[in-house]
């Protein structure tokens, strides 16, 4: 081969080169590092390792409508300690409630106690009634032990009072047993009524203290948007919101992770422990570094095609940063290329 055929060909490869160098690298493509080998680059998005979510809450019991009034809303950004106020709904409805359960509650305590006195009175009463009319058998019992000493006629008399005054103890404990089931019934119909305005008391109390949320770590506020009006936008104060619905997230910044998505080609390539270089696309002259953390076993099929399949992949983050928010897109190079 002459030379110069050899520098025409040694000019080709380095346009070649160049050109390949000068395209844009897409999410699963190969690229080369330092010479060192083959890294792999992706596409995810950062998210914090730890976040608690607060939605509407649904309250129990009846009459309520599952729509709640939002009147203080933390603002967006703001940094909060454990036990700070998130969101605060309007809960007077629910106050007003607890406290008119309460007093019917107290209504039938008082209806009961003296429900019970007239039933200790009344069954005094009976009781002394009983005692009479047993005094009365018993007295008839003697008169008619008395048969042999008295006249006939004398003798029938005092058994048919006798008859007579037994019946009446048989109807007075029949008539007492009803009357003391019947006491039973009524004490206990009114217990009913009373445990249910305790529990109506119970709820709307403790509806009153969800709609009062606090922060269970320490974190940012970043609010979430939600369909309204016909286009997505976040919650304000004074807004009528539904139950269920999320309102906004507390994320701990300090700790942060990438999520991306595998193309099932390019697994192989992928181990747990690789090291790996991310890159903010917001922030390009942010580069930081971290691990293959998890790798799913389990691939999710595409919207593209039933026969192509993704893998989860999570990423750490060494240290930690403003820049990094949740949601950010960034570019994750993955492999001993990396190194």
């Amino acid at each position: 081969m002459s030379r110069a055929l050899s520098c025409v060909l040694r000019a080709k490869r380095a346009a070649v080169l160049a050109s390949a160098i000068a395209l844009p690298v897409l999410a699963g493509a190969r690229v080369h590092a330092n010479g060192n080998g083959v890294a792999l680059r992706l596409q995810g998005s950062i998210e914090p390792v730890r976040s608690h979510g607060v939605v509407v809450p649904r309250l129990t019991g009846s009459g309520n409508t599952g729509t709640l009034v939002i009147v203080h809303l933390v603002k967006p950004g703001t940094r909060v300690k454990r036990g700070d106020l998130l969101i605060e709904f309007d809960r007077q409805a629910q106050l007003k409630a607890a406290n008119d359960r309460l007093a019917e509650y107290r209504d039938f305590v008082e209806q009961i106690n003296r429900k019970r006195g007239e039933q200790l009175t009344a069954r005094a009463h009976g009781e002394a009634e009983l005692n009479v009319a047993e005094n009365a058998v018993r007295s008839a019992e003697l008169e008619v032990q008395k048969k042999d000493v008295v006249p006939p006629i004398t003798a029938e008399q005092n058994q048919l009072t006798l008859d007579e005054a037994r019946a009446k103890v048989a109807q007075l404990r029949r008539t007492f047993g009803l009357r003391r089931k019947a006491d039973a019934a009524d004490v206990r119909a009114l217990e009913i009524q009373r445990d249910r305005a305790l529990n109506a008391a119970k709820h709307a109390q403790s509806n009153a203290e969800r709609m009062r949320v606090l922060s269970p770590i320490d974190g940012l506020v970043v609010l979430k948007s939600t369909w309204k009006n016909g286009v997505m936008g976040e919650v304000q104060e004074g807004e009528e919101v539904r139950a269920g619905l999320s309102v906004l997230d507390v994320v701990d910044s300090s700790a942060m992770r990438v999520r991306a998505k595998v193309n099932q080609a390019d697994v192989p390539m992928l181990r747990v422990g690789a090291p790996a270089r991310i890159v903010l696309d917001s922030y390009p002259s942010k580069i930081f570094t971290g691990r293959l953390e998890q790798l799913s076993p389990i691939g999710s099929v595409s919207q593209m095609s039933n026969r192509i399949r993704s893998f989860l992949a999570i990423f750490s983050l060494d240290g930690s940063d403003a820049h990094l928010m949740p949601d950010l897109a960034a570019a994750i190079d993955v492999g001993d290329a990396v190194k």
